[in-house]
């Protein structure tokens, strides 16, 4: 995607489809996050950055409801999924995840990984799960391998089966923890594709991630987290252009100069 064809920002179309507000995690007495605020519209692509303990994919788990925050708020269409009352698998189906590290059934075929939620979750019949899995396996390439058990699969088509079965529940966010940290170098490309196509697709995504090119590329907005803290949040043109906080400098100094 050229420059020009960047995704905009959805800052001025309604409310917030997620909106954090003074969110704080600590495990004891270490504190992980720092009073996390930002906002995330529809159709944004928002990239997570920095260095590893900053405290990015604990910030994912919180939104996925995986970790339970110790205080804040977090809003999805203007309802705070921390009370008491929200309905976890009902959010869940809404807001998908994608892990670093796969997480599929190893005992269940590639499509039987992609339909289970459908018909668990979502309550669907046999039929609907099929044709629903099958579109996405088609998506992301990954129709020859349905019946394929996942050690037969490679790293990174093990993730695109990752992101057809989160994409089969129809969400209306997906988040991507460091989607490709767990691959090899040659099969991390195949996975950014079929990201960089969902992006151009206006799905709308919360993306942790050490690839600062595709960041770059695809993001309407860039987070870059320090020390638990939110360090700064704008467009990835000034994030990597201009950064204003000395930290994010360093942090991409160090990053750019070695790649």
């Amino acid at each position: 995607m050229a420059d020009t064809e960047k995704k905009t920002t959805g800052t001025a179309a309604g409310e917030p489809i997620i909106r954090i507000e003074h969110l704080s995690k600590s495990f004891g007495s270490h504190e992980v996050l720092k009073d996390i605020n930002f906002d995330v519209y529809k159709g944004d692509v928002t990239c997570v950055i920095g260095s590893s303990g900053s405290g990015k994919s604990t910030l994912l788990r919180c939104v996925n409801l995986l970790e339970d925050a110790t205080s804040g708020h977090i809003f999805y269409n203007g309802r705070d999924i921390l009370a008491r009352d929200n309905n976890v698998s009902a959010y869940r189906a809404r807001v998908g995840m994608v892990f670093q590290h796969f997480n599929l059934f190893n005992n269940m075929t590639v499509l039987e990984n992609c339909t289970i939620g459908v018909r668990k979750v979502l309550k669907k019949d046999d039929t609907y799960a099929d044709q629903i899995a099958k579109k996405y396996l088609e998506k992301v390439g990954m129709i020859p391998y349905i019946n394929a058990k996942p050690a037969q699969l490679s790293g990174g088509q093990s993730q695109r089966v990752a992101i057809a079965r989160a994409l089969a529940m129809e969400p209306d966010v997906l988040l991507f923890d460091e989607p490709t940290s767990a691959l090899d170098p040659e099969m991390v490309g195949e996975v950014l594709t079929v990201m960089r196509t969902l992006a151009s697709e206006g799905l709308t995504m919360i993306i942790v991630t050490h690839e600062m090119g595709f960041a770059r590329e695809v993001s309407s907005r860039v987070v870059f987290m320090d020390q638990g803290i939110i360090a700064e949040n704008n467009t990835p043109e000034v994030i990597f252009n201009h950064p204003e906080n000395p930290r994010t400098q360093e942090f991409l100094g160090k990053i750019l100069d070695h790649r």
